[in-house]
């Protein structure tokens, strides 16, 4: 099977860095076009033999990238189509259908009230739902973002839940390396660290999670991310006085250094995801892996599972208040206190949501899709 992956952006987010791993586990040729920004992740597809080209939209109105598309699909033969984030899923749809392809296409980011963290308007849910129409099938990273689709008006006969995957070894605690992160980051060895990973953006909860530090004496925070409020952050944490407590590291990958995602969670004590809400929550997943006690909030890829799959995980209440996180992290800093370093076993929920498991769920949906694809030959616009 040869399919061709169609993604906005390529700079370094979760369904970003998902893509990217889940094509080392994909037992089909595949090729990837990026809308815009070819910027990290690209450079990373490159590096594991997956060929990248960028379409160079001038913006999110540029309908020239219709028939450019449309041209490199036929151009490649492409038996599928897989399409990633809203403005490539639009994009995407409508050139494989004029190309006469099969198109699948992964809903990573919907909200309640918001997508990719923009807020959701009646014309973006129209268009959604007209471009939808187009694939074959749509998937959803979790049973929430299922039922936000059906609630939309996806028949549910189109929707297929793969869940989003990582590979847990590479997670694994390490206490070498939780020197090495600590050193080269010039945090104490015996200092309580709280860590965030994501985009700095409102809907993440930042601020509410850097006001609960500043409340609790000689704890740090280290946030890996970059965003529009990357710059609000620092000014609150300035204003707070815990300048020298609060660590923004930035844009880090799921590389292997010391500012990689794995290395970053070795460092860390508790893990906190305070985001209002979510669509799945890898970064969760990915602590959990690592052994830490993890404080969240709504989280698909923990509230989705059966109560008792998930020790270690605590939901925190007050709607993320900085109030309600200064309580979870003060319970989290006694037990730490009275047990020592201790990390947790992964819990189950991790070999739930192994890549290898996510990459052969899709192979189905591919063939289903394949399957059901009508059989009349290319079409021409």
């Amino acid at each position: 099977m040869k399919a061709l992956h169609v993604i906005t952006g390529l700079g370094v987010g979760g369904a970003e860095q998902q893509l990217r791993l889940l094509l080392r586990h994909l037992p089909a040729h595949c090729d990837v076009v990026t809308l815009t920004n070819p910027g990290a992740v690209a450079e990373g597809l490159r590096a594991d033999g997956v060929s990248v080209r960028d379409l160079a939209m001038a913006g999110n109105r540029d309908l020239t990238a219709v028939p450019r598309l449309t041209r490199l699909i036929r151009r490649g033969a492409y038996d599928l189509v897989h399409t990633h984030l809203y403005r490539a899923c639009v994009y995407g749809r409508i050139a494989a259908r004029l190309a006469g392809t099969t198109a699948v296409a992964t809903e990573h980011s919907l909200g309640r009230s918001e997508i990719e963290g923009r807020p959701l308007t009646r014309g973006t849910r129209a268009l959604y739902l007209r471009t939808e129409r187009l694939g074959a099938a749509t998937v959803a990273v979790s049973a929430t973002v299922a039922g936000r689709l059906r609630d939309w008006g996806v028949p549910a006969a189109r929707i297929h839940t793969v869940p989003n995957g990582i590979d847990a070894a590479a997670f694994r605690f390490d206490a070498g390396r939780r020197r090495v992160t600590r050193a080269a980051l010039g945090i104490p060895e015996d200092a309580f660290v709280v860590g965030g990973v994501g985009r700095l953006v409102p809907g993440k909860n930042y601020d509410a999670l850097i006001r609960a530090v500043a409340a609790l004496p000689g704890v740090r925070l280290v946030l890996a991310g970059d965003g529009p409020e990357a710059e609000p952050l620092r000014a609150l944490a300035a204003r707070l006085g815990v300048t020298d407590r609060v660590g923004l590291l930035g844009e880090c990958d799921a590389g292997d250094g010391p500012r990689g995602i794995p290395a970053l969670l070795c460092a860390m004590d508790t893990f906190v995801s305070a985001s209002r809400e979510e669509s799945f929550g890898l970064a969760v997943v990915e602590a959990l892996a690592a052994g830490l006690p993890v404080v969240h909030g709504p989280c698909p890829a923990v509230d989705d599972l059966p109560a008792g799959r998930v020790p270690g995980a605590v939901r925190v209440g007050g709607q993320g208040s900085p109030a309600g996180l200064t309580r979870e992290l003060t319970a989290a800093l006694r037990h730490r206190t009275k047990i020592g370093r201790h990390r947790y076993p992964p819990p189950p929920a991790v070999d739930h949501y192994d890549i290898t498991r996510s990459s052969r769920r899709l192979m189905d949906v591919y063939a289903h899709a394949l399957d059901s694809a009508p059989s009349t030959g290319r079409t021409h616009p």
